[in-house]
């Protein structure tokens, strides 16, 4: 039996505008989703996903998700015509929109398909091979989920409009970071979002050019913040970052309540963190007893999943 896991992921700046080539920084947490891969008789593949889910999560996904596993399949260069395998999914990661949950299932199944039937793939094809897995979520992936699945730790990530491999950059912190992610329970679709999105950019260019202008100065600054852990600055700019994506479209009621109510209990900086317009917000607090306030909050408020963790190391 092949083992393999991916992690979960937060993206700290740069939901939507890494799709059009701008710079994005993303974290790597501590939970994370196991694929066991054993040799069937029966032809083709089944399915066991026993991850824990917000309500509703895997059904709406089911059929993207058939999609992705056999993209992951080919892309690892498995011929099923004449043998079958069984897929166990399990682990901690919460299946919900904004974790990384679509590139952690990608990333785990390459790894245990790798390990089942000896291929001998690195860590960069094995993210490659994911890449192609998240197609059948996002359609257009930007690679910075599969990327921060594979990899963990802190990425500075840009995608390569012309199709290239993209450039990203593994970063170390001095000190771990303080870091709160709170679901809303709602799932959205995130193709149809980044849609969405690329249509009103269209539309008005200019607009859009605008608000890009200030995101790429924002997201330079904040790299230089989380570096010399500036955490009211990288706060600050979290903040800003947020209203940048409520001008976007993607933030929604809930996820702008939640992040009020984070910024009441004490957090420095909240905002949408993934695809928005449901899924995650994420909080940065200077200590784990303003963390612990801000996730009671959260809780309080109604978020079925509150995970407090850390980033940086």
């Amino acid at each position: 039996m092949g083992e393999g896991i991916g992690f979960g992921k937060s993206i700290l700046f740069g939901e939507h505008f890494v799709v059009y080539g701008l710079p994005a920084l993303a974290a790597g947490i501590s939970s994370k989703t196991v694929a066991y891969v054993s040799r069937s008789k029966d032809l083709g593949w089944r399915l066991d996903d026993r991850r824990p889910e917000v309500p509703g999560y895997k059904a709406k996904k089911r059929d993207e998700q058939v999609v992705s596993i056999n993209n992951v399949i080919q892309a690892a260069g498995i011929d099923l015509s004449d043998m079958g395998i069984f897929i166990e999914y399990e682990g901690d990661l919460v299946g919900a929109s904004g974790f990384g949950a679509s590139a952690a299932s990608c990333v785990s199944l390459a790894r245990a398909l790798n390990e089942e039937f000896r291929l001998g793939y690195d860590d960069d094809k094995i993210n490659e091979i994911a890449f192609e897995g998240e197609k059948g979520y996002h359609g257009t992936p930007s690679g910075i989920d599969n990327t921060v699945s594979t990899f963990g730790g802190l990425i500075w990530y840009i995608r390569d409009l012309e199709g290239g491999p993209p450039t990203f950059e593994k970063m170390k912190l001095e000190d771990s970071i303080h870091l709160t992610v709170a679901s809303t329970g709602l799932t959205a679709s995130t193709t149809e979002v980044v849609m969405a999105v690329r249509t009103m950019k269209e539309e008005d260019p200019k607009w859009f050019d605008e608000i890009a202008s200030e995101y790429h100065e924002l997201v330079h600054e904040a790299r230089d913040a989380l570096l010399r852990l500036d955490i009211d600055r990288v706060g600050a700019l979290m903040n800003r970052n947020h209203e940048l994506l409520q001008e976007l479209t993607v933030s929604c009621k809930e996820l702008d309540e939640m992040v009020e109510t984070a910024r009441n209990s004490g957090a420095i900086g909240s905002k949408v963190t993934g695809t928005g317009r449901g899924g995650n917000m994420i909080s940065v607090t200077p200590d784990t007893k303003t963390q612990k306030q801000v996730s009671d909050a959260l809780e309080e408020w109604g978020s079925p999943f509150v995970y407090n963790t850390t980033f940086g190391l």
